[in-house]
C-alpha cells in the first residue's frame, strides 16, 4: 500500500471519529447550554438514547466531512480535486 493510501485512511479514520466526539459534545453538554440562551430551562442534559442514534449519525458525519476537508488541505491527501 502506498503512503497516500495510508494518509487517505489515517484522514478519513481521524475525521469520523473527531465528527462523532464532536457530534456528542454538541448533543450532550450543547443542550445542557441552551437554557442560558432562552428561557426554558431545562436541567437536564440530553442523551444519545433520547436524542436518537439515527440523527446523531446525521448530526456527526457532516460535521466528520468538515474534518475531512481540512485534514485532506493539511495532509495533502489529494482526496478533493483542486
Amino acid at each position: 500500500m502506498s503512503s497516500l493510501a495510508i494518509r487517505r485512511i489515517i484522514v478519513w479514520v481521524v475525521s469520523m471519529v473527531l465528527g462523532l466526539l464532536v457530534g456528542y459534545g454538541i448533543i450532550t453538554v450543547g443542550f445542557d447550554m441552551l437554557p442560558l440562551f432562552s428561557a426554558v430551562q431545562t436541567p437536564q442534559g440530553v442523551s444519545i438514547e433520547e436524542y436518537g442514534i439515527q440523527y446523531y449519525l446525521f448530526t456527526s458525519i457532516p460535521i466528520g466531512l468538515v474534518f475531512v476537508i481540512w485534514l485532506d488541505a493539511f495532509m495533502d491527501t489529494r482526496i478533493l480535486p483542486d
